[in-house]
């Protein structure tokens, strides 16, 4: 079975950084879409970063320049570096897998996000003060 162990979070000054790792097993990384998804307290869960087989990444746009998703296929390890942090990133943040997510128009494709979510870490929260 796949099992996602996120580890890496905790407290954070406005501005400051942290590097979330997702450890996979049952799984290869960068053998599927692979994304970081967060939930607030009391709110519901959104994607934040996602990367493709092919290296693509795409971000919402409230941390694109901030943050950064990449993968290592040698330590089968997910990363979200995380920059200049601020409070409204506070939430629990997980890894999952997914199939990719393109918008495609006139024989083009753009990779937007990873679809069909199907596996799931715990979580590692993240808490971001000022």
């Amino acid at each position: 079975q796949v099992q996602l162990v996120e580890s890496g979070g905790g407290k954070a000054q406005a501005g400051g950084s942290l590097r979330l790792s997702c450890a996979a097993s049952g799984y290869t990384v960068g053998s599927g879409c692979m994304t970081w998804v967060r939930q607030p307290p009391g709110k519901s869960r959104t994607g934040v970063a996602a990367i493709d087989t092919d290296g693509s990444t795409s971000y919402i746009d409230s941390v694109r320049g901030r943050f950064t998703i990449s993968q290592d296929s040698a330590k089968n390890i997910l990363y979200l570096q995380m920059n200049s942090l601020k409070p409204e990133d506070t939430a629990m943040y997980y890894c999952a897998t997914g199939t990719s997510g393109r918008y495609c128009s006139a024989g083009s494709c753009s990779f937007l996000a990873c679809n069909n979510l199907d596996a799931w870490g715990q979580g590692t929260l993240v808490n971001v003060s000022t």
